[in-house]
């Protein structure tokens, strides 16, 4: 699934993109007004993720999200059957992008941690990823929903 989440939903994007989802976020594009939101998901194929009654029923295809705790939001959008699975390797975090794997550079930036056993690296803005104690946090946090 290609989702467009609104202002509200930062934290959920960057979920969504760890289980391998591209999830565009709204303030990445510049975009907040409820008209454009609608357009640019529309125009992209994207479902509208959104905390906004009025929005998700305006919206040609969207998902309304009620809670404000991230993992509520989570726990709504794994009952209307988005899977939820870590997926390492597919979408950039930070900005969405597609990831490569990459062999250990000699040249790594200071936070990339050493004795990393796989390296992806964004097409897009160049960001370091591996699977990391945050990977591991992220993981138990998706097992209790």
């Amino acid at each position: 699934m290609r989702f467009l989440l609104d202002a509200m939903l930062g934290d959920l994007a960057r979920l969504l993109r760890m289980c391998g989802h591209d999830a565009a976020y709204a303030l990445d594009r510049g975009v907040d007004a409820d008209d454009d939101l609608r357009r640019l998901a529309d125009s992209e194929g994207r479902v509208l993720v959104t905390r906004d009654r009025q929005l998700a029923a305006q919206a040609s295809d969207s998902v309304l999200v009620t809670a404000k705790d991230t993992d509520e939001q989570l726990r709504e959008l794994a009952a209307d059957g988005v899977d939820l699975s870590l997926s390492p390797g597919e979408r950039c975090g930070a900005c969405n992008g597609d990831l490569a794997r990459v062999s250990k550079p000699t040249a790594l930036p200071d936070y990339v941690t050493d004795g990393v056993d796989a390296l992806w690296r964004c097409a897009d803005c160049g960001q370091y990823f591996w699977r990391g104690s945050h990977w591991d946090d992220v993981e138990a946090r998706l097992a209790e929903l």
